[in-house]
């Protein structure tokens, strides 16, 4: 089959013929229809997680398609059906998975970083009975793409981390695809949204989706931008957010969330802040948050047995994460995509279809 690697972190990306992968005995092999370009793929070519060992490495985490072949001990899937995965795949049997929190399981095994992912014609998932999770004719390929990591991760981080309730002000730094999926859940549950964001085109789609406002983050140094940033909120809501999230993951954006609370807020920490970006300087203001009790809270995508509520809200048209889509490329482009991630970010999400 045709995929997608890299032989070195940081180094060159290109598409290569590699053997067609065989299914784990509880484990299935999908044909990929179509799987999103993200961030966090770009990080893992970067070498910024610690799960990528083994190299050359197919990246690729968000994924939709049909099952090929089935390992011999999966009793509840079959060859054909239409399925998409979480970006964390649980081992099914520890007291995390058992609890319905698959999310945090400690033995996760997770496409494109703990093995071979999605940017491939075919990939191979394990324990298939568990984190396989089947869709209905009425979601497209593209649109379930999305919803292994950026939509999921957006829709658990709204509804149940952050707990966002009607008539709430929400903040959401950050408008790439987990943003933009933030701002349309959010704005789903009667929040009223603001979208900061450095890319004008980004917050032209998040209005688009429903934010109320859009503040545009200014080019200065990275402080001037988070105190001009913060200011601009404080004349929208003086009080201070309800919620803040952080679907970009930087010191700055951290910051600037927590500061933009109200006393007693909530702020949800989506983007991945890895720990050779950090070093050891402080991601959050803790003074605020001892003296306001201010909540901080992570997100981390969401297990399969949370799948059918959200899959609900897609089929019915109250979500549509087909209008986060703005580019779909071949397996040909993505070395140049990926690696254009942080210099150049495309506003939406890609969608990755790697059959010609």
């Amino acid at each position: 089959m045709r995929a997608v690697q890299f032989a070195s972190f940081g180094g060159p990306i290109s598409l290569a013929d590699v053997p067609d992968p065989v299914p784990p005995a509880d484990g299935v092999v999908i044909q990929v229809e179509a799987t999103g370009l993200c961030r966090s793929d770009w990080h893992g070519w970067q070498g910024h997680d610690p799960d990528i060992t083994a190299l050359p490495h197919t990246p690729g985490h968000e994924l939709a398609g049909c099952i090929v072949a089935v390992g011999d001990q999966v009793r509840l899937r079959a060859v054909g059906e239409r399925v998409t995965v979480p970006f964390v795949c649980g081992c099914g049997s520890c007291p995390q998975c058992l609890s319905g929190n698959a999310q945090v399981c400690p033995r996760q095994w997770q496409p494109g970083f703990s093995g071979p992912g999605s940017f491939a014609e075919f990939v191979a998932i394990p324990r298939a009975d568990f984190n396989v999770v089947p869709l209905s004719a009425s979601v497209s390929m593209d649109a379930a793409a999305g919803l292994g990591c950026r939509f999921a991760t957006a829709y658990r981080a709204v509804a149940g981390v952050g707990d966002v309730q009607a008539g709430e002000t929400a903040i959401v730094f950050g408008c790439g695809g987990v943003g933009l999926s933030i701002v349309m859940v959010a704005t789903a549950r009667g929040a009223c949204v603001i979208a900061v964001d450095a890319n004008p085109d980004a917050l032209a789609l998040a209005q688009e989706l429903g934010a109320a406002h859009a503040l545009h983050a200014d080019d200065g140094s990275p402080m001037s931008q988070r105190q001009s940033v913060v200011e601009a909120i404080r004349e929208l809501i003086p009080p201070g957010a309800d919620v803040t999230f952080d679907a970009l993951g930087s010191i700055d954006t951290c910051h600037a969330a927590v500061e933009s609370l109200r006393p007693r807020g909530r702020h949800v920490q989506v983007g991945l802040l890895p720990p050779a970006e950090i070093g050891d300087r402080a991601t959050v203001p803790m003074h605020r948050v001892i003296g306001l009790e201010l909540s901080i809270l992570g997100s981390h995508g969401m297990a399969a047995r949370d799948y059918p509520q959200m899959l609900a809200l897609v089929a019915d048209g109250t979500c549509d994460p087909l209008r986060l889509v703005t580019r779909r490329i071949g397996l040909d482009e993505v070395p140049a995509a990926l690696a254009g991630m942080a210099t150049h970010p495309h506003p939406g999400v890609t969608i990755i279809r790697p059959r010609p």
